[in-house]
């Protein structure tokens, strides 16, 4: 059974951090990409970050960039994402989502194929 699944979620206060990890398994084929998405309450799906599994390289949304690095782990077939200097914007449900076919745009959700079925992240004091 192909699945993706999220972990590393919780309740963190601003200026913390927090890890989050997506374990990938049963896939008998490669994936073009593997990215990051978070769904806040009353928001669209927004697009956090991406690594490319050709060449490795990443993408991070313009919300996110210093603060987050994505990171890809072949021996665990696992992709973490490394999440600093939280802040309250940053509390949402992240997903992490594979792409069967290489995608123009990273953050376009509707690229991707396989979805994980999320871990909150709450930011609050």
């Amino acid at each position: 059974q192909v699945q993706l699944v999220e972990s590393g979620g919780g309740l963190v206060q601003p200026g913390g951090s927090l890890r989050l990890s997506c374990a990938a398994s049963g896939f008998t084929s490669e994936y073009y990409a593997i990215g990051w998405f978070r769904q806040a309450p009353g928001k669209e799906r927004e697009g956090v970050s991406c690594i490319s599994s050709s060449d490795g390289n990443t993408y991070y949304g313009d919300s996110v960039k210093g603060r987050f690095t994505i990171s890809r782990d072949n021996a665990k077939n696992q992709v973490d994402l490394q999440m600093n200097s939280l802040n309250l914007e940053d509390t949402a449900v992240y997903y992490c989502a594979t792409a069967s076919v290489p995608v123009e745009i990273w953050s376009d959700a509707a690229l991707y194929d396989l979805w994980g079925q999320g871990t909150q992240v709450t930011v609050s004091s």
